[in-house]
C-alpha cells in the first residue's frame, strides 16, 4: 500500500471513528471531522499533507499524489 491510500484510509478511519464518538460520548468530537476534513480540502490544493509526512518519514512507498 502507498501513501496516497494510507492517507486517505487513516482519514476515513478517523473521520468515522469521531463521528461514532460523537453520537455515543460527546459532540465535541465533530471538531476532529473538521479538522479532517479541512486538511484533505487543503491538501488537494497544495499537496501538503502532515500524515503523508510522517508515512513518508516512515518509510512507506511513496504514491504520485504526495511528494
Amino acid at each position: 500500500m502507498n501513501i496516497d491510500r494510507l492517507v486517505l484510509a487513516i482519514a476515513g478511519v478517523l473521520v468515522l471513528s469521531s463521528v461514532l464518538l460523537s453520537v455515543y460520548h460527546n459532540q465535541n468530537w465533530l471538531w476532529l471531522t473538521g479538522v479532517i476534513g479541512t486538511m484533505l480540502f487543503q491538501s488537494a490544493f497544495t499537496g501538503f499533507c502532515p500524515m503523508a509526512m510522517i508515512l513518508k518519514a516512515a518509510g512507506v512507498q511513496p504514491g504520485t499524489a504526495f511528494k
